[in-house]
């Protein structure tokens, strides 16, 4: 460095001896020159003598009023000759040209970073240190610069002073406006030599190449997680220590980062501003809404490897390739559980906890989640989105309407690894699999039985309660489950839509089908280990077997005899109650068995046999 005055070498000198002789008695920070002292002196007293005359703010200097003043002219002389950018200050061209040059002379000495300014890398240093000599008198926060404290006071404050010339928006400071600004411009200046991502300002970008080069240099001390950003680790320890400080004034929810509580905070005013051009959708948050568009545009540039595979966004196709690497970070402290999503844990735990907070208006029932609840609330509208383009079936979910259309296109992708089974769904199929490693984990308290899944477990567990909720509205009849029901119905509409192909009969449902087809091919794939018999279904098998084994489990109460099945002790009951349920409808006759209704139809009103 080269000097006019020999004074300004003298000072300059003093940077590199350390050499502060101008000391504050307020404070202990010291000056290089009696000026910056005086300067600094003012900050003790609050004098700020020069006020601008556009705006409501005053400066220690007349120098500092007249840099401000530029920002209300406009006015920026200082022309890099590289690029089109101007500046207000000389100092700040200086800087920026060090950008093109790629100068970076202040190296710190604690790691291998370098900057362009001495003031840079005196900030940074604090890091090291841990020094934040600004400390927040409202809060506990502290900061390593002065500025950064009164930015976040507004917090506190709440002013927003900087104000969108485009739409009603404000903010706390000029940087969050320009970066806002550039929504309305669609300026994306930083651009990713990697892919063709572009981004607002250059922290983004660098951010975003970490992907490429794999650098995750913020270690978490609690676990073997590393994140790109210090910002991003921060956050990640709350959820070591519990810490939510961001706690919802309408419900007693918290959160870890004001984000989360600003996007929380409109699912109860209703907001969503960001509203997709295709179609009627509207969305809290930008991201939301540009992963919906690709739902139109059909974009998935996230593949995975281990199978064909295509994700809308990098965290789905993440998620994704824990299935195939078996990776479940999240224990549940109850049970032995463990789940690849954090999310699924927390609703999991709320089985534990009995909380099912998501209420009904129209029923009793309610949710661990918002997303059942609403779900649950179209069977009270009657409303199925998702309709089928081969047949008129329509469904709530579109994730069953997926699966329906599978019996269709006949797609059978989940394949059992212990036989030649194929299965439509992955829930099917690990269903399935239970038969080959005799898994039933739901325990029924009343008796012995067992169950592959909760749900069968709570269909056995309306034996014992009587509930039957789902009612006939042509007979008394109700029955356990709304699948049952409806196929009842088609008793009294004679609706069959199941037509064998071999003969011409037809059923009402699709598994009456398919074990009828088996009288045609002959197949008996449930053998009895006591006898060579055969049968076509499994239950046929369970049945039988109990012939061998002499058990009885359905007791009559009125008299001493017992059955194999349930159904056949309901028959029986039916001769001490003298009910009769199978009426023949054009002679009035009933019967108590549904086979003596059956040999009696085939006689005539006039008496004679057909």
């Amino acid at each position: 460095m080269a000097y006019i005055r020999k004074s300004h070498l003298i000072k300059h000198v003093k940077v590199h001896t350390g050499e502060k002789p101008y000391q504050c008695t307020e404070c202990d920070k010291a000056f290089i020159t009696n000026g910056e002292l005086k300067r600094h002196q003012k900050t003790h007293t609050g004098e700020k003598q020069y006020a601008c005359t556009e705006s409501d703010k005053a400066f220690i200097t007349n120098g500092e009023l007249k840099n401000h003043q530029k920002i209300h002219t406009g006015e920026k002389p200082y022309q890099c000759t590289e690029c089109d950018m101007a500046f207000i200050f000389n100092g700040d061209l200086k800087n920026h040209q060090k950008t093109h040059t790629g100068e970076r002379s202040y190296q710190c000495t604690e790691c291998d970073k370098s900057f362009i300014r001495n003031s840079k890398l005196n900030q940074h240093q604090k890091i090291h240190t841990g020094e934040k000599p600004y400390k927040c008198t409202e809060c506990d926060m502290a900061f390593i610069r002065k500025s950064k404290l009164m930015e976040h006071q507004r917090v506190h404050t709440g002013e927003k002073s900087h104000q969108c010339t485009e739409c009603d928006k404000a903010f706390r400071t000029n940087v969050q406006l320009k970066q806002h600004q550039k929504v309305h411009t669609g300026e994306r200046p930083y651009q990713c030599t990697e892919c063709d991502k572009a981004f607002k300002i250059n922290r983004d970008l660098k951010r975003h190449q970490k992907v490429y080069t794999g650098e995750r240099p913020y270690q978490c001390t609690e676990c073997d997680k590393a994140f790109i950003t210090n910002g991003e680790l921060k956050r990640h320890q709350k959820v070591h220590t519990g810490e939510r400080p961001y706690q919802c004034t309408e419900c007693e929810k918290a959160f870890i980062a004001n984000g989360e509580l600003k996007r929380h905070q409109k699912v109860h005013t209703g907001e969503r501003p960001y509203q997709c051009t295709e179609c009627d959708k509207a969305f809290i948050t930008n991201g939301e809404l540009k992963r919906h568009q690709n739902t139109h545009t059909g974009e998935k540039q996230y593949a995975c490897t281990e199978c064909d595979k295509t994700f809308i966004t990098n965290g789905e196709l993440k998620n994704h390739q824990k299935i195939h690497t078996g990776e479940k970070p999240y224990q549940c402290t109850e049970c032995d559980v463990a789940f690849i999503f954090n999310g699924d844990l927390k609703n999991h735990q709320k089985t534990h906890t009995g909380e099912r907070s998501y209420q009904c208006t129209e029923c009793d029932k309610s949710f661990i989640r918002n997303s059942k609840l609403n779900q649950h609330q179209k069977i009270h509208t009657g409303e199925k989105p998702y309709k089928c383009t081969e047949c008129d079936m329509a469904f709530i979910r579109k994730s069953k309407l997926m699966e329906h259309q599978r019996v269709h296109t006949g797609e059978k992708s989940h394949q059992c690894t212990e036989c030649d089974k194929a299965f439509r769904t992955n829930v099917q199929l690990k269903q399935h699999q239970k038969v080959h490693t005799g898994e039933r984990p739901y325990q029924c308290t009343e008796c012995d039985k067992a169950f592959k899944t909760n749900r069968d477990l709570k269909r056995h567990q309306k034996v014992y309660t009587g509930e039957r909720p789902y009612q006939c509205t042509e007979c008394d009849k109700a029955f356990i489950t709304n699948g049952e029901l409806k196929r009842h119905q088609k008793v009294h509409t004679g609706e069959r839509p199941y037509q064998c192909t071999e003969c011409e009969k037809a059923f009402i449902a699709n598994g009456e089908l398919k074990r009828h087809e088996k009288v045609h091919t002959g197949e008996r794939p449930y053998q009895c280990t006591e006898c060579e018999k055969a049968f076509i279904a499994n239950g046929e098998l369970k049945r039988h077997e109990k012939v061998h084994t002499g058990e009885r489990p359905y007791q009559c109460t009125e008299c001493d005899k017992a059955f194999i099945t349930n159904g056949e002790l309901k028959r029986h009951q039916n001769i001490h109650t003298g009910e009769k349920p199978y009426k023949r409808t054009d002679c009035g006759k009933a019967f108590i068995k549904y086979r003596a209704l059956k040999q009696h139809q085939k006689i005539p009103t006039g008496g004679e046999s057909v």
